[in-house]
């Protein structure tokens, strides 16, 4: 290496003043090309990016190579904090649309008390207070308590009753195996009976057990969809009026002529068709049983000896 050559101590680079290894090196500062004789004297006071070349200047052997990795590095973590700052922009902006949306679900309600059952078709108003068409089944609450159907319940466990809605809203408050009142009038005048409630599960045992009652259902022997309920002359009463006896049947067998009306079947009240229907059905069959019937201004009592469906 010649004798006169010199290197740069802050930055290395040689300062060119060899007689046979002279080389000018020119670089660029400020936008000024600086011959590096005078570089020596000038690096003590050049700012450190400078001499490294961050401003345009010349930089160390590999320096390039450093560079370039730490800007890639840069530009990782840049992306990173991009894709962090997207997760939680989109969280935010999920968060504020889910929220609301959560605060006005109206939540589920407790599911209301099991409601009590009484043994009777259906409640409709009726005059003064409700009616049913007939009682069902047999072995209820309503059938032991002797009501039938057209019957009309005027209080129900001391709460006056006008319409179906409130006899609905009766039946939805009552515990279920609880003795109430039953205040009704049939034929005009004003009775009192008393019966227990049951549950769904016990109403739906005893429709079962009828309907799987060894005995079978009785036959009378008549059209059920010609008949209508008619009110008796002279008194309160009403029966049901048949239109259409079967030939050979029981009820004409006995004797039992179309245009009859029937007041009793087998010792029970009979106030609509509905009722007679059931009646019919829960009689043994082969049994006898007596009716009831009106004939014009007559009263008939009628033995029927049941048939079997």
């Amino acid at each position: 290496m010649p004798r006169d050559l010199r290197f740069c101590r802050s930055c290395g680079f040689r300062l060119g003043e060899g007689p046979a290894e002279y080389t000018e090196t020119i670089r660029f500062e400020n936008g000024r090309p600086v011959n590096l004789a005078d570089h020596s004297a000038a690096s003590s006071q050049q700012p450190f990016a400078t001499a490294y070349g961050i401003s345009g200047g010349a930089m160390l052997p590999g320096a390039g190579r450093q560079m370039a990795k730490r800007a890639k590095k840069m530009s990782g973590m840049t992306w990173m904090f991009i894709g962090l700052l997207i997760f939680f922009i989109a969280a935010a902006a999920f968060t504020a649309v889910v929220t609301p949306i959560r605060r006005t679900v109206t939540p589920m309600s407790s599911a209301p008390p099991p409601r009590a059952y009484v043994g009777v078709s259906s409640f409709e108003t009726g005059e003064g207070g409700v009616t049913f068409d007939n009682v069902e089944p047999p072995g209820g609450p309503a059938d032991k308590a002797g009501l039938i159907g057209g019957d009309v319940i005027t209080s129900f466990d001391g709460q006056g009753v006008h319409n179906e809605e409130e006899m609905t809203d009766l039946m939805r408050r009552t515990p279920i195996g609880k003795p109430v009142e039953v205040i009704y009038i049939r034929d005009g005048e004003t009775k009192t009976t008393t019966l227990t409630t049951v549950s769904k599960e016990d109403f739906d045992r005893l429709v079962k057990d009828f309907r799987n009652r060894p005995e079978g259902r009785g036959l009378f022997g008549f059209d059920d969809d010609d008949t209508e309920r008619v009110p008796i002359p002279g008194t309160k009463i009403f029966g049901v009026k048949v239109n259409d006896i079967g030939q050979s049947r029981p009820a004409d067998l006995a004797g039992v002529k179309e245009g009859d009306i029937i007041v009793e079947l087998d010792g029970t009240p009979i106030r609509t068709p509905e009722e007679l229907t059931s009646r019919v059905r829960r009689a043994v069959p082969y049994s006898t049983i007596k009716v009831v019937v009106m004939r014009g201004s007559e009263k008939l009592e009628i033995l029927v000896k049941m048939g079997k469906q």
